[in-house]
């Protein structure tokens, strides 16, 4: 299995072994696999999944980001002799002399085939699983904001709660199914100010209207939230455009200015 070696100024500190099949988290705080004590790290700064024959790191939306090879990055497959910078210390990404490293081509790994035969049509068709119900609040007073499922599901969804989770792990608030889909993908925050979407896990990050979302975005009023096979979109419900033009201060518009 390949090891990381974390330095620091060039000086090892220690070698940690990777695993098939499981997840090493990188940062300050004491419950990761790999521990840096240092303020530019963020307590859960980073993770490394084990993902068929590779290993892919992934930023976990650290305040300073993550570095491969001097590239800050959001996700990266990582190859023998990589160099991960986070924070003021590296760690190495080798594998062991004689171990089989995984085949790197662009072409196999970013590339796959599209079949299109009736065969495979209909498995698709059979295979298709059945979209569970989202567990929402019965008491939606209060709801000033709501989901309408455009692909990936059926039906509004008010948001009731303070945070309203989405992912594929059966007890969030919103289920949704995709291989690179996080067991929690992504939150909606109910603030004074309205509605916050945030990426929290997964390979599959959120989009907003096609831009992909690293930080805290608030959402706007018939916004296209895409996380990997689902499409929702976010609508405003009976909102007072007044207060929210009021507090939304970067929106300038001859109405709010009148106000």
């Amino acid at each position: 299995m390949p090891t990381l070696t974390l330095k620091f100024k060039d000086k090892p500190i220690g070698d940690y072994h990777l695993q098939k099949g499981l997840s090493l988290t990188i940062g300050r705080r004491k419950n990761n696999g790999v521990v840096i004590d240092n303020l530019a790290v963020s307590g859960h700064h980073a993770k490394i999944d084990s993902v068929g024959d590779g290993f892919v790191l992934i930023d976990l939306q650290s305040k300073n980001g993550s570095f491969v090879n001097e590239q800050i990055i959001n996700s990266h497959w990582l190859k023998h002799g990589d160099v991960i910078n986070i924070g003021k210390h590296s760690l190495v990404f080798k594998y062991a002399e004689d171990e089989p490293m995984p085949d790197d081509s662009s072409d196999k790994i970013e590339k796959t085939m599209v079949m299109d035969t009736s065969q495979y049509r209909t498995m698709v068709e059979k295979s298709k699983p059945d979209i569970p119900k989202p567990l929402i609040r019965q008491n939606d007073e209060g709801a000033t904001g709501g989901l309408a499922f455009l692909a990936g599901g059926n039906g509004n969804i008010k948001l009731t709660r303070n945070i309203t989770r989405i992912g594929k792990h059966p007890e969030s608030d919103i289920i949704i199914k995709g291989l690179w889909v996080g067991k929690t993908a992504l939150t909606i925050s109910k603030r004074p100010d309205g509605f916050y979407l945030s990426y929290v896990g997964g390979i599959s990050k959120p989009k907003v209207n096609d831009k992909t979302i690293n930080r805290a975005t608030i959402l706007n009023d018939l916004d296209i939230i895409d996380i990997g096979p689902t499409k929702l979109q976010f609508h405003e419900l009976n909102p007072d455009k007044t207060r929210f033009l009021k507090i939304k201060k970067h929106i300038k518009t001859p109405a709010a200015e009148a106000r």
